[in-house]
């Protein structure tokens, strides 16, 4: 489409500040009343300055009111955005009348309000604004007062250079709004996909450091519970078996002791350094990420170097867990019945295959995968990968769901593991050297991602 979709959400919600368009239009009557002042009085020509004096006046008024009315953070829907902009149009349009039409070398100026509508606005009331600007300019062509000049005729231009410039401006403005809108709406997807992956990084980071906060408190409360224990266990041989109190007594100490157990357990998930929470073996990485996908219908091997003693050690990066749990994730929902994550390092770089017996990437798809909002999920009953749909932020944003089948899963994970200093590159098997990988990688044919890593930047010491 050569316009943003009329129903595209991006552009739906999307609303400009007053004080953006005020601005714009104090800019507009400076320029017009130098113009103005200069051709009249600089140069001594004669064409109907009062009138231009008295449109530039109109929409000095308009500014004070609005100015004066509203507040500079009120933002505009669509609808009165589009009627300020008809208004710059006609009243540009009027200058232009009392001074040369389409002869006076100003008359590009029609073009602005269609540009920054398109900037912001949806395809529609872009439209509407390059049919009324259209509309000014053939009138223009047949409906205007001499072009102010020095002498008393000015130069008469032929229709027929008067219908190019015509033709000039309305290719100009459908080319600027076009490109224009295909830029913003780029831009914004991208934001809005940039803050999704903010978003769930940040809860990746929270669940990390809660597993950190359980491991501290399991340290810390160690020892008020090792004291309530013992003072229990005292009273208890104080008091007799008949003492009412004595029940009540062996209860806490048994609470205690279970509280204890408790604590030894989460303790126990990261030794005395709780190390496992901040460093872990890239093996260990690998499970972690594969463990949840695990089911009977699809085999998931692992298929790592035999000198597992030389492997790479890291810090825990909830970006670099999210990111490869995403790919596996997208991988298993396509594979027929296998998936295989290859591994391999040496003294410079670390490397993870992750490839599946699926369909594969459509050739469609494979020209725009890295973009927000590129999805290969048409629904659940066709798991072929060769849909390309735009995304609901609406919906998403108000179900809560974190990029599932907004095409967001790659753009995501390939985000956050470039942040770890990773390469990631994606292909078809069918279509990609054989060479480059091991055999087992070669008997399937489906979407293959490699993943590099410079392995300074990953590993850190143990």
């Amino acid at each position: 489409m050569l316009f943003a979709s009329l129903a595209d959400p991006i552009f739906a919600n999307r609303q400009i500040k007053l004080d953006t368009l005020v601005r714009l239009r104090w800019l507009a009557i400076g320029g017009q009343l130098v113009a103005v002042l200069l051709v009249a009085l600089g140069f001594g020509y004669h064409f109907h300055a009062r009138y231009c004096l008295l449109l530039i006046g109109l929409s000095v008024v308009l500014n004070l009111v609005l100015q004066m009315g509203f507040r500079k953070s009120v933002r505009l829907s669509p609808l009165p955005v589009t009627g300020l902009l008809s208004y710059d149009a006609a009243q540009l349009g009027a200058l232009l009348y009392l001074t040369g039409g389409l002869q006076n070398p100003f008359a590009l100026l029609l073009l602005v309000p269609a540009v920054v509508s398109a900037t912001m606005q949806p395809a529609r009331f872009t439209g509407f604004l390059s049919i009324l600007i259209t509309a000014i300019a053939t009138a223009l062509i047949f409906f205007h007062q001499p072009l102010p000049w020095a002498e008393a005729t000015p130069p008469d231009f032929p229709k027929l250079y008067v219908f190019g410039v015509w033709v000039a401006l309305i290719v100009t403005m459908l080319f600027l709004s076009i490109y224009t809108s295909r830029i913003a709406q780029e831009g914004h997807q991208l934001a809005n996909a940039l803050s999704a992956t903010e978003l769930i990084l940040a809860n990746e980071q929270h669940l990390t450091s809660i597993d950190g906060l359980a491991t501290a408190a399991a340290h810390e409360l160690g020892t008020p519970l090792a004291t309530i224990q013992l003072v229990a266990k005292e009273l208890e041989h104080e008091l007799i078996p008949d003492d009412p109190i004595f029940e009540d007594v062996a209860l806490i100490r048994s609470q205690a002791e279970r509280c204890r157990d408790i604590l030894g357990k989460l303790r126990s998930l990261s030794g005395d350094d709780h190390s496992n929470f901040t460093t872990m073996q890239f093996e260990a990485l690998i499970d972690e990420v594969v463990e949840p996908f695990e089911n009977p219908d699809i085999e998931i091997e692992r298929i790592f170097p035999e000198n597992r003693h030389s492997q790479p050690v890291l810090r825990r990066n909830p970006g670099v867990l999210f990111g490869l749990s995403n790919l596996v994730e997208n991988a298993v929902d396509f594979a027929h019945s296998r998936v295989i994550l290859e591994s391999s390092w040496d003294e410079s770089r670390v490397r993870l295959i992750i490839a599946d017996d699926g369909p594969g990437f459509s050739e469609a798809i494979m020209t725009r995968l890295g973009d927000p909002f590129v999805s290969s999920r048409m629904d659940k009953a066709h798991r072929d990968r060769d849909a390309t749909s735009g995304p609901d932020l609406v919906g998403w944003q108000n179900s809560g769901n974190m990029g599932g089948g907004l095409g967001l899963g790659y753009f995501i994970a390939k985000t956050l593991l470039e942040r770890s200093g990773a390469k990631v590159s994606i292909r078809k098997n069918r279509t990609a050297q054989k060479e480059h990988f091991t055999e087992k990688i070669n008997e399937i044919s489906g979407a293959v991602i490699e993943i590099t890593w410079p392995r300074v930047l990953l590993e850190t010491d143990q």
